[in-house]
């Protein structure tokens, strides 16, 4: 036997397995998840806040299934929500930051890092929006990992999963020390459009306290049946909480509207209008009706078209079947 041809063999194959070692190696520190395998904070007291690199990176393999991470600013999604906590604590996360359970973060397979999305839990209606910065969650067909202190926010953290929707915002600042996010939040709470939070949130951040505590309440949106009221079409009687639905600002400043109904009942009417009011801008509007008043409920002013369409799918979504979306001229017709 040719020793030397036997070891520049076996020199071949474990050259071969080095360079596999090495490309494999490359592959998990490119869309490293905060498993046992990523590094833990060495300082003591809490992790820092933001810092890290915008990531997209390449598709990778995990458990067998590929995924392609991309730009998806039209990512709107429902589907299983799980959380992460202890075992991952002060790991380092997919694009260099430090993950920290108490915190509104996320983890998300395909969705730039970091990124702001919106989650509700669709079993209760709680809302919050979280700072994705990690990759996962790669179990079945999960569509997002939480944070333990968004499960708490959500209110499933002693279930383990719930159901939600998903909603992309936008990138993210790399140098946020915790006031953008609170911010974001309360942009949140006032009912601010998704396309417009982040530009508010610009502003509004430096008012944000210093220590702001980041496990923001989420508000359950309260979800009790509606009894709809028989069309009326009586003289429109704007009410003091609503001076800037007047015809003329309708004219000037807004392009659509979606109608959800008329109801004869103040307080569902008013039910109605909170469980929108976290996602579009909302008219409340009451009507002199032959029976007594009769409050009307639409979403708007709303500028862009597929935003208005988007409302009136979230809308027909919410139960409403015969919400439908109107034009501008027409609701200048009808005020008339």
């Amino acid at each position: 036997m040719n020793l030397k041809w036997l070891w520049n063999g076996v020199f071949v194959v474990l050259i071969g397995v080095a360079i596999a070692g090495c490309s494999s190696s490359k592959q998990a520190s490119r869309d490293p998840f905060a498993g046992q395998g990523s590094p833990i904070y060495p300082g003591k007291g809490p992790v820092p806040w933001g810092g890290g690199r915008y990531h997209v990176g390449k598709p990778y393999q995990v458990a067998g299934r590929w995924f392609e991470p991309r730009e998806q600013p039209n990512y709107d999604k429902k589907g299983t929500a799980s959380w992460y906590g202890e075992a991952f604590n002060r790991r380092r996360t997919s694009n260099g930051e430090w993950f920290d359970m108490n915190r509104l973060t996320a983890a998300h397979a395909t969705l730039p890092l970091p990124s702001y999305v919106k989650v509700t839990n669709l079993e209760n209606g709680r809302e919050v929006i979280v700072r994705v910065n990690d990759r996962g969650p790669f179990v079945d067909t999960r569509v997002i990992d939480l944070s333990k202190a968004t499960a708490v926010a959500l209110d499933f953290k002693g279930k383990g999963t719930a159901k939600v929707r998903v909603q992309y915002i936008g990138r993210a600042p790399l140098d946020d020390n915790g006031r953008h996010l609170y911010a974001m939040n309360k942009e949140l709470d006032r009912g601010t459009p998704l396309r417009m939070m982040i530009a508010k949130a610009d502003r509004y951040r430096g008012k944000a306290p210093a220590d702001a505590v980041m496990v923001a309440e989420a508000r359950p949106a309260i979800r009790k049946p509606v009894v709809v009221a028989p069309p009326v079409a009586e003289t429109v009687a704007f009410t003091p909480e609503t001076p800037d639905v007047l015809p003329s600002a309708v004219e000037a400043e807004v392009s659509y509207f979606v109608q959800i109904g008329s109801f004869s009942d103040g307080d569902n009417a008013s039910r109605v209008r909170d469980q929108f009011a976290s996602v579009w801008p909302v008219q409340f509007i009451e009507l002199s009706g032959a029976s007594g008043p009769v409050y009307r409920v639409r979403l708007g002013p709303i500028s862009h078209a597929d935003d208005a369409e988007t409302a009136l799918s979230d809308a027909r979504a919410a139960g409403f079947g015969d919400a439908k979306l109107i034009r501008n001229e027409a609701l200048q017709a009808a005020l008339q």
